[in-house]
């Protein structure tokens, strides 16, 4: 059966300008055909004087399509909006209301929101609050078999739309718009987003609705924003489009990705989602290890099991870590390591340095997992790695053990951090490495938001051609990559991840290209690590230092 595509225009800003527009529809209508509906967003009425009006409102003059408007975005024009449940204004013209669905006779599906946001209490009668966009998100998603919408009408931009995508050209989408229909447009998905008020006409390049590899594949959504009607400029005012209705289509022609997708701009911090949730980490370890659990308000020592410290007549062994094929610069065994850059060694305290070379007789008795060492050449005196003590290549590859202990460091290194004004991003690249080195390169709060960071890494990946997929902040690199095979990743302060499958080549000094560019720490001298090289007395002052600024921090030390 053939399905029957609606044709429909969407229209930014009128401002009063009927006829102008009217008479546009009408000579778009002769060359092309008839539209079903018309959509207009942005400020319907403007301050023109009402003359115009009255001739619609009256009846001397008729809209020459089915036009739908929505509510006022000024104290000026509210007086238009009597009935902010939506009413039919003029013949053919029809307001649609503070907020809500409309299902057209064919199921087409068109969620609105009128006005402006407002962050203010009482909310003023021409704007929106958090309130009323949670009450469309409850009404719509609560479904199960919720998938999205066919349209969105909205009169502001969502905030941060223009991430990822195409250049939306004098409009700073970080700074303009709304943060409450960018959370709106990411929960309902819509397959069409119209918005105007900024007097220009940006087209964004589709972006998907799914985790590529995590989630299935959903339909993509465009972006449109519309220019002001009769605009001097001759900006795009009026945009056609043909779609059939979500409800009657097959879902493999709904999902169907555009070959220009991009990644979801709204997908940017997350940290609602991150506060107060930790995974569990896995709890098999020798039962003569102890460490703080990060769990207990009073920090009380307990047994690795997870339970109070008590004899068992079962004690478990631990795991031998592989060794290493030759001598290796990162095995705290080998005398290859620069022992003066270590600053901690996990569920233990810091050992001095004679006590290193005795690793094959403490392993069998400590159970140690990982260590901690300042960088060599970092990118700045506090730039440190996370070691496994035994030869594992990749994260990947880690026993379940190593991976508790290497969790515990990055969460505690993420206060550490936070504490001195600073998050830590983490990354590792499993290419032309053999021995795991997790880097967490600290940036002060003041040089760059998050979001930033993330743009930054996913803009200079697309430069090199390099495909940087996001994956869910709480999933498991291992559910991704197999043990052997070569990838990057890069974890941000939120959690969430970034990753490569490298297949042939990949640029060595990428994680610390991006972090050491001007959009962040504006150190691009020091993107390569043998740069940065200082001496060893530095080097051991500055071990020292982050010692002691470490202690307070440190899960491994006893009451």
């Amino acid at each position: 059966m053939k399905l029957k595509h609606l044709a429909g225009l969407a229209c930014g800003d009128v401002e009063g300008k009927f006829d102008v527009l009217f008479t546009r529809v009408r000579a778009i209508q002769k060359k092309s055909g008839n539209f079903d509906l018309l959509l207009c967003v942005g400020n319907f009425f403007g301050s023109t004087p009402d003359d115009e009006w009255e001739a619609y409102k009256t009846g001397i003059k008729k809209a020459p399509i089915q036009t739908f408007i929505l509510g006022p975005n000024n104290q000026e024009t509210l007086k238009y909006f009597q009935d902010a449940d939506g009413c039919e204004l003029a013949e053919n013209i029809t307001y649609l209301g503070h907020k809500g669905v409309f299902t057209g006779t064919s199921g087409l599906q068109i969620v609105y929101l009128s006005g402006t946001e407002s962050l203010n209490e009482p909310v003023p009668g021409y704007s929106f609050s958090s309130k009323d966009v949670s009450s469309l998100k409850m009404m719509l998603c609560s479904t199960p078999q919720f998938k999205g919408v066919d349209i969105l009408l909205t009169s502001p931009w969502p905030k941060y739309v223009g991430n990822f995508g195409n250049s939306s050209g004098e409009v700073d989408t970080k700074k303009c718009g709304s943060a409450l229909v960018s959370s709106l447009a990411t929960d309902l998905k819509p397959r069409y987003h119209f918005a105007a008020l900024e007097k220009t006409y940006y087209e964004r390049l589709p972006y998907r609705n799914h985790i590529i590899l995590q989630e299935s594949a959903q339909h993509a959504t465009r972006f449109i924003a519309l220019a002001n009607v009769g605009n001097p400029e001759k900006k795009k005012y009026l945009y056609a489009f043909s779609i059939v209705p979500m409800k009657l289509m097959d879902t493999a022609e709904l999902i169907k990705q555009p070959p220009d997708v991009t990644e979801n701009p709204y997908r940017k911090s997350g940290k609602e989602a991150s506060i107060g949730r930790q995974i569990p980490a896995p709890e098999e370890e020798s039962a003569c290890q102890f460490f703080f659990d990060l769990n207990e308000k009073q920090g009380r020592k307990r047994s690795s099991t997870g339970r109070d410290n008590k004899s068992s007549p079962h004690p478990k062994q631990p795991r031998k870590p592989p060794q290493p094929p030759g001598p290796c610069w990162f095995c705290l065994a080998s005398p290859e390591v620069e022992k003066h850059l270590v600053v901690n060694i996990g569920t233990n305290a810091f050992l001095p340095e004679e006590s290193y070379m005795r690793y094959s007789c403490l392993s069998s008795m400590l159970s140690l997992q990982c260590y901690l060492a300042l960088a060599k050449g970092g990118l700045s005196d506090d730039h440190v790695l996370i070691l496994p003590i035994g030869h594992y290549q990749s994260v990947v590859e880690l026993s379940a053990e190593v991976v508790e202990e290497v969790e515990k460091y990055k969460a505690t290194l993420r206060r550490f951090f936070k504490s001195r004004g600073k998050r830590c991003i983490l990354f590792e690249r499993n290419y032309k490495s053999h021995h795991l080195q997790l880097q967490v390169i600290p940036v002060p709060l003041s040089c760059c938001t998050t979001d930033d960071i993330k743009d930054a890494f996913i803009t200079q990946a697309q430069e090199q051609q390099i495909e940087l997929l996001e994956i869910p902040e709480h999933s498991d690199i291992k559910q991704i990559a197999q043990p052997g095979a070569a990838y990057f990743y890069v974890e941000l302060d939120t959690g969430e991840k970034l990753f490569h499958r490298i297949k042939k080549n990949f640029p060595l000094q990428f994680g610390r290209e991006v972090l050491a560019s001007e959009a962040i720490l504006n150190i691009p001298d020091k993107s390569d690590w043998r740069q940065c090289q200082i001496s060893r007395e530095e080097e051991e002052n500055l071990a020292r230092c982050f010692r002691k600024e470490f202690e307070p921090f440190d899960f491994t030390l006893d009451d």
